[in-house]
């Protein structure tokens, strides 16, 4: 299903040309509902990666120029199919006022346009900063309320266990941690899918750069859900031992904030050593800057 473009005997330059300015105009369509999303971004902190994810995603995409440069520009009509289902899903989320389906709906309209105007060849050197663009999109909020709660159990349960083992007394009643003098909520916030969003983030572009085999790349991303679970666990743990020891004030305010920072700093460095351990496992001296494509 070649010759979408081809067929018309444009120029290299007019159909580089034409490309640009369908996606130039698929943005301008898109613009709202864009602005919004980079609202959510800024007032809703689990998706405060998504400010880094499009920067990062051009900057792969200038990676691969040359090969951009030498590839076969025929267009395929397969674009038609991604090109549907974001028209379909932006239609679907217009009527429902469902934003995920339209934010979606612009990431698999991009998709589309590049596979039918610039062909097969381009969109395989695009793959993988095209789908990385998903990750900018929020989850609904059905979604994060069905995913959040087992988190919050989750982790308050971990919290508990580690305060029976420090000698600290503490009775978990669903979400609530009961101590000696307070009592701690694992709300929502807690849940670690702020950490969990922003290290799958993280652990895909890890994966990018220092490991070059798929499957190692896919142990190194699916890794980053267990660590993130056990970092928040640390962190609400951490609450708990300062709530304790130091009353309610000492745990929340710069101090529940500051432990954020340092409770992803630890994930950072787990998820550092695996690339590092699985490098050495595989006899490498360390994690080494991997081919510039994904697959």
């Amino acid at each position: 299903m070649n010759g979408a473009a081809a067929a018309t005997g444009l120029s290299r330059r007019t159909r580089t040309g034409l490309g640009f300015a369908l996606i130039a105009s698929l943005v301008v369509v898109y613009a709202e509902i864009l602005y919004y999303m980079v609202l959510h971004w800024k007032l809703v902190p689990d998706y405060s990666h998504g400010f880094l994810v499009a920067p990062l995603a051009v900057f792969f995409a200038w990676e691969r120029r040359r090969d951009l440069s030498k590839a076969r520009l025929d267009g395929s009509w397969w674009g038609l199919v991604p090109l549907g289902l974001g028209l379909a899903a932006l239609a679907i989320g217009r009527l429902g006022v469902e934003l995920m389906a339209m934010r979606t709906g612009f990431v698999l309209t991009l998709i589309g346009l590049v596979l039918l105007v610039f062909g097969r060849e381009v969109f395989r050197i695009l793959s993988f900063p095209l789908f990385f663009l998903f990750l900018m999109v929020p989850l609904p909020q059905t979604v994060v309320n069905v995913v959040a709660f087992p988190l919050q159990l989750l982790a308050a349960r971990a919290a508990v266990g580690a305060l029976h083992w420090l000698s600290i007394p503490a009775l978990l009643e669903g979400n609530i941690i009961h101590l000696a003098d307070a009592r701690l909520f694992v709300e929502e916030a807690c849940s670690g899918l702020r950490s969990l969003m922003a290290l799958l983030t993280l652990g895909v572009v890890f994966a990018y750069f220092f490991r070059k085999n798929l499957v190692e790349r896919l142990v190194l991303i699916a890794s980053t859900i267990p660590i993130a679970i056990f970092v928040n666990a640390v962190r609400v743990a951490l609450t708990g031992i300062l709530t304790h020891r130091f009353g309610e004030e000492a745990a929340g305010g710069f101090i529940h904030d500051f432990q954020g920072v340092i409770t992803f700093t630890v994930a950072f460095v787990i998820l550092l050593l695996e690339a590092n351990a699985i490098g050495w496992l595989r006899g490498d001296r360390g994690p080494q800057l991997a081919s510039r494509r994904l697959a």
